[in-house]
């Protein structure tokens, strides 16, 4: 009984130890990876089975609440702007002069037949408030040594149950992530590259998303400028914004 006890307790501790060391993995890649406000521009390249397309835009963000983006070129997109406000999502469209709101299942559809969905562009909060981590093991990625973590949703309002995520081990910024279905079936994989230290931060600044559901060669999101922590007006923040 005693023999069975003491394995018992090694086993709970070993695992909790991990389970510690995956948080705070975790909390490292939040503070990396979040901020108190940004404002970027970024080219989104949509890779389909015959052509590609970019699209040029610009978004203010502030916390995890506001967001607002501006698309500047081609064409066909410019004008076309996004308004997120405390789990809302607005968007207005010059050719038609109206704002319409998308909630629901339409956050499910594809931003501009891009790999990324109106859920994941929504979606900005830290990974530490949505999913619970349990460290698998170090693994080689690459030229990069990352700690691979598993994890589970805790939240009830989670685009993804549940994730495998590689985080870089010197800089704790994530590599490359599975998002998986609740079912566990693979959703989408994401790659991200070409990390660099901005304002005292890690920060990827190339992400490659691949729908695993859809044809084509996934969808190159890279941002060409970067500006954390910055002073953005309120009026940003506004549907009146979304038509000025």
């Amino acid at each position: 009984m005693k023999k069975f006890s003491l394995i018992f307790l090694t086993i709970f501790l070993i695992t909790s130890g991990f389970a510690q060391d995956a948080k705070t993995i975790l909390d490292k890649v939040d503070r990396n990876m979040s901020s108190r406000n940004r404002i970027v521009e970024s080219t989104m390249t949509i890779n389909g089975k015959r052509s590609s397309r970019t699209i040029a835009s610009k978004t203010w963000s502030e916390g995890t609440e506001k967001s607002f983006s501006e698309y500047l070129s081609p064409a066909t997109e410019k004008g076309t702007k996004m308004l997120k406000l405390e789990g809302q999502l607005w968007i207005y469209s010059p050719a038609t002069d109206r704002i319409i709101q998308i909630s629901g299942h339409l956050l499910r559809q594809s931003v501009m037949g891009s790999d990324l969905s109106y859920e994941d562009m929504m979606n900005d909060r830290k990974l530490t408030d949505l999913y619970t981590a349990i460290l698998i093991r170090e693994e080689k990625l690459g030229d990069r040594n990352t700690f691979l973590l598993q994890l589970t949703a805790k939240v009830d309002d989670v685009a993804y149950y549940s994730q495998k995520i590689w985080v870089d081990n010197e800089r704790f910024i994530p590599l490359q992530q599975e998002l998986y279905a609740k079912s566990g079936q693979l959703l989408k994989r994401t790659e991200l590259k070409d990390v660099k230290q901005i304002q005292g931060r890690w920060f990827p600044t190339v992400v490659i998303y691949k729908d695993m559901l859809r044809q084509g060669n996934g969808t190159e999101f890279r941002m060409t400028g970067i500006l954390f922590d910055q002073k953005i007006p309120d009026y940003i923040f506004s549907k009146a914004a979304l038509k000025q």
